[in-house]
């Protein structure tokens, strides 16, 4: 894929982080070590619901975890994807299927047969990004770990 640029536009990252409530993540992990459960706890901790798709756990992070996004019997906002980019396709269509409003794809995972098929769809498609650095950044909570947060402000927030 050529042009990521257009699956990372910061505005479409802050509507899509000030819109959702609960975010689905297919391929959560149970492993306290894996990236996806360090995300799902993160997530967790910034107040969002974190559903679990992983038909090999049974609860994650205190939640059911479900077969399938089509198994998750509430609404989700925001459906986060931790799995190989062969799988975007049927994912794509699973969060049409159940009218998730937008679909995020973790680092690496680009496939943009699964892209269009979101798209086509009206949902909103982010790619080749991690949700929780995006929402640090956007936060502006990621600016004491050294990264380039791209706001300038002169207020401390959060630092006492």
């Amino acid at each position: 894929m050529s042009d990521l640029g257009r699956y990372q536009d910061a505005l479409t990252i802050q509507r899509v982080l000030h819109t959702t409530r609960t975010i689905a993540i297919v391929g959560l992990s149970g492993n306290e070590l894996r990236a996806s459960y360090f995300v799902g706890y993160y997530l967790r901790r910034h107040g969002y619901r974190v559903i679990p798709v992983n038909p090999r756990e049974k609860e994650i992070l205190g939640e059911t975890s479900y077969p399938s996004l089509l198994d998750v019997p509430v609404p989700v906002d925001l459906v986060n994807v931790f799995r190989a980019p062969d799988a975007l396709p049927g994912i794509a269509r699973d969060t049409v299927a159940i009218g998730a409003p937008a679909l995020w794809c973790q680092f690496g995972v680009v496939d943009q047969e699964g892209a269009d098929i979101a798209e086509e769809a009206g949902t909103t498609v982010v790619m080749d990004l991690c949700l929780k650095i995006e929402h640090a950044r956007y936060l502006g909570r990621m600016h004491w770990l050294g990264f380039n947060t791209h706001r300038i402000t002169s207020t401390r927030t959060g630092l006492q």
